[in-house]
């Protein structure tokens, strides 16, 4: 990948959701009601800039799989792959497995 994130910022790979009823139909993005979406954080930048002068370190890693709102980030095409560029306050929590 080619993009460093600066400050609080976060690139995440989005993971496809496929939701499936009990009966087995795949049900699209459209007829979802709206819920987290989830993705792989590949890349954070180096923290906050705090008013004393110092950076807050990040609370992600690269790694970490994450849950944020369908709008809150803002989507870039590198290298015909899609990635997601999410502010960190506005990621929701991490997964853990």
């Amino acid at each position: 990948m080619k993009i460093k994130p600066l400050n609080d910022k976060v690139v995440v790979k989005p993971l496809k959701q496929e939701e499936k009823t009990k009966s087995g139909i795949f049900l699209p993005d459209s007829a979802r009601e709206e819920k987290p979406e989830q993705g792989e954080v590949v890349a954070v930048g180096t923290g906050k800039m705090l008013d004393n002068g110092t950076r807050a370190s990040m609370s992600v890693k690269v790694g970490d799989r994450v849950l944020f709102t369908k709008y809150s980030p803002d989507e870039v095409e590198i290298e015909g792959i899609k990635y997601l560029v999410i502010e960190e306050e506005k990621i929701l929590g991490v997964v853990e497995a």
